[in-house]
């Protein structure tokens, strides 16, 4: 079996790397890569980074996991690999199908993927009995081994604990009101140390300072994710992308000052980049940093600053360049401190009269944190909280970018959190539900639908993983690109479907897989839109990599 799956990942991998050159060569202008050329063919480039996400994802999953005695890995997971490694083919053909000149695919390969020894093994690994195999062992409560060191599930135990005793109770009343997150959940994620997971030990974290542990952070956020996404799953999103921008560039004193101050949970932090006119396109970002006695004063809006409100710490992605030619090498990070508010507005003036404020956007869901629009007025910031000093003038974008590396494979975490929810909560309805006679989960579209959720949760979760353990080596920014993109996306469907299994009533608040559907739409939103990230971050990546 495992020669059969060889064949169709090779042959996935192959065929990737062939469209790959042939775009890349069609992008080129006097040598380079034009994002312009690119442009020309947003759709076909878009497609690209998805597959190529998908071919990734597969790849470890069939060669690093699923065969893999070391991983405590067999059969369940094996046939897993099966749906996986076929499926990714599949829909890989049925694009080339259908669009074959966009991609520049040469017959041959194209008369390879539609071989009829191809079309078979197809065929054979996406048999309804292999569908039915995985859907009988999630029924059971067996979704695949997890593959984490004894430390890891030790922590993934305690947090899982937590998610269950403490945040599921609550989850839906913050959801329905549109609440503040519980105070009972910060102060016990502060007790638990959750706010220096990104920290290194010799600043108040939990960090080894001989060697990163991204995969912590992941196992974390997935637990807390499940209880609840907005109450909990994203409160550690914020202190770890302010840590590791001030990791990369700041000072060795505010090093010292701000991250032991994160890591205890005395200072919670909120990050300000997005602007109303200007949401990924971080270059012709406006709001201003202007030099004052002292320091810095900020002026305009900035929006979607998720826990905005009750933060006393934001990190704000100002132009302190004038030079309208630098671009994004104009930005700088300062740090601006407010007094905390749980509300859904909030105003402070300053005693030099400086003022800022916030009002809370009403959103469908992910409520708990509440995301703000924030203005700045005349708002000063002393030199101190310029992160870098004068040496990190305009080194912002760079900064924030280290940080923002993290939150995507973090939210990668945050949707197989909720895709495991979802799941459950599938099983769980599908078990005791009787439809014409029988229990749903007897009925075969019914073991189709999970035993498809359980298989992409499973491969998404084991890339974040790999991901992780690339990061500890200051490795795989692209590849967190790219499982953020996928997992955001395909969370979508997890809890549709999980949705769907339950008919009227997944559409009602009386069961929390509504929220789980809610919930999950963000995620191709925030930490970067998808199209940005396609087209933006994996795509420019990818056809680089095919002319390398």
């Amino acid at each position: 079996m495992k020669a059969e799956l060889d064949e169709i990942q090779e042959l996935t991998q192959s065929t990737i790397s062939e469209l790959s050159r042939a775009m890349a060569g069609r992008a080129l202008e006097n040598g380079k890569l034009s994002v312009e050329r690119m442009d020309e063919n947003q759709v076909a480039h878009y497609n690209l980074s998805y597959h190529t996400a998908e071919a990734f994802i597969s790849e470890h999953f069939l060669n690093h996991y699923a065969f893999d005695s070391v991983a405590g890995t067999g059969e369940l997971e094996q046939t897993m690999a099966r749906i996986i490694t076929a499926e990714t083919l599949q829909r890989l053909r049925t694009e080339m199908a259908a669009h074959p000149s966009d991609y520049g695919i040469s017959k041959e390969t194209l008369s390879r993927l539609f071989s009829e020894k191809a079309t078979a093994l197809l065929e054979k690994h996406t048999a309804a009995s292999v569908y039915d195999s995985v859907a009988t062992a999630a029924l059971e409560g067996r979704f695949g081994a997890l593959n984490l060191s004894a430390d890891h599930e030790a922590m993934r135990d305690a947090f899982k604990s937590f998610a269950e005793d403490v945040v599921m109770p609550q989850a839906e009343h913050v959801h329905r009101e549109d609440d503040f997150v519980p105070e009972n959940i910060l102060q016990g994620l502060v007790e638990m140390g959750a706010f220096g997971l990104s920290i290194p030990e010799s600043y108040g974290g939990f960090q080894s300072d001989s060697k990163s542990d991204n995969t912590s952070m992941l196992v974390v956020t997935e637990e807390l994710s499940r209880g609840g996404l907005s109450i909990a799953g994203s409160l550690i999103t914020r202190p770890e992308i302010l840590s590791k921008a001030i990791l990369k560039g700041g000072t060795e004193e505010q090093k010292k000052k701000w991250l032991s101050l994160l890591a205890s949970g005395e200072r919670m932090g909120a990050v300000a980049v997005t602007e109303p006119d200007f949401g990924s396109d971080v270059a012709g970002m406006k709001v201003t940093a202007d030099p004052a006695p002292g320091g810095w004063v900020l002026n305009g809006v900035k929006t979607w600053c998720t826990f905005a409100g009750y933060a006393d710490t934001l990190l704000v992605l100002a132009r302190t360049e004038k030079d309208p030619a630098l671009k994004h090498k104009g930005l700088s990070i300062l740090l601006a401190e407010k007094p905390r508010d749980s509300g859904h507005k909030f105003t402070f003036t300053q005693p030099t009269g400086g003022s800022i404020s916030g009002s809370a956007i009403a959103t469908i869901g992910y409520r708990g944190m509440h995301s703000f629009e924030v203005n700045f007025d005349n708002y000063f910031v002393p030199a101190e909280n310029l992160i870098g000093g004068e040496a990190g003038r305009g080194k912002g974008f760079y900064l924030q970018m280290e940080g923002f590396a993290g939150g995507r494979v973090q939210t990668a975490a945050r949707a197989n959190g909720v895709m495991q929810a979802a799941l459950e909560a599938a099983v769980r309805y599908a078990s005791e539900r009787k439809v014409f006679g029988k229990e749903l989960g007897n009925y075969q579209m019914t073991r189709w639908k999970i035993a498809r959720m359980a298989s992409i949760l499973q491969a998404s979760r084991q890339y974040s993983y790999a991901v992780a353990r690339m990061m500890d080596e200051h490795q795989g920014q692209m590849e967190a690109t790219l499982i953020k993109f996928y997992a955001s996306k395909i969370a979508e469907w997890v809890t549709r479907e999980a949705m769907q299994i339950h008919g009227g009533m997944g559409y009602a608040e009386e069961y929390a897989v509504s929220r789980y559907f809610l919930d999950a739409r963000v995620f191709s939103i925030f930490e970067g839109a998808e199209e940005v990230m396609a087209l933006r971050v994996c795509a420019r990546d990818i056809l680089s990599r095919a002319l390398a």
